[in-house]
């Protein structure tokens, strides 16, 4: 099964928080590198820049970011920071939104896309080997790198047919949550039962 990637806008900036805040100590510290607090969760939400850098999601049926991706322009190289909830790892979230990421920077004119997490994160550390990215590691820590190919057409009709796909996904969930929420009323409704 193929899971769906959305690009997030600014608007979605709260999903986006309410998805990191919902990461215990733990996921938070193999994401950030330390476990951080939740206002420096809300800070670091307030500052990333949606013209500049670009987020994914991978939503659940209930319009709740699942997991998320930061894709962050640096000079010369893009950094990737992903987080995946619990009940939703082990389904290729991860994947999907590391591949997505990379045709992004790819789409971007981006030649190296590079992710900085701990050695003891087997899960980034899988996808990055599946990637076939080449991973430094060093006192605890490791940096995954993969040299990008340059855009082609190739590169550019995944991204618009991904963001499609993302739409369409997104789109069909909202129509199911708002007939589930009409059910709901009917089911209320005095003399119906």
């Amino acid at each position: 099964m193929q899971i769906a990637t959305r690009e997030l806008s600014r608007l979605e900036r709260q999903a986006l928080e309410r998805h990191l805040l919902a990461l215990d100590d733990e996921d938070r510290r193999l994401r950030f590198g330390i476990a951080l607090p939740d206002q420096a969760i809300r800070d670091y939400v307030s500052r990333i820049d949606f013209e500049r850098d670009a987020v994914f999601g991978v939503f659940d049926d209930s319009l709740e970011l699942a997991a998320a991706a930061h894709l962050a322009r640096c000079d010369g190289y893009a950094e990737l920071g992903v987080s995946v909830l619990p009940g939703w790892r082990g389904r290729g979230a991860g994947a999907a939104l590391l591949a997505r990421s990379h045709t992004h920077a790819r789409n971007w004119g981006i030649r190296t896309l590079f992710m900085h997490c701990l050695s003891e994160n087997g899960a980034m550390m899988h996808l990055a080997r599946k990637q076939g990215m080449r991973i430094v590691t060093e006192r605890g820590e490791s940096d995954a790198w993969l040299e990008l190919p340059p855009a082609d057409a190739s590169s550019y009709v995944d991204q618009l047919l991904a963001e499609r796909v993302g739409l369409f996904d997104f789109a069909l969930k909202r129509q199911l949550q708002a007939v589930r929420s009409i059910a709901g009323a009917l089911r209320l409704k005095p003399g119906t039962g």
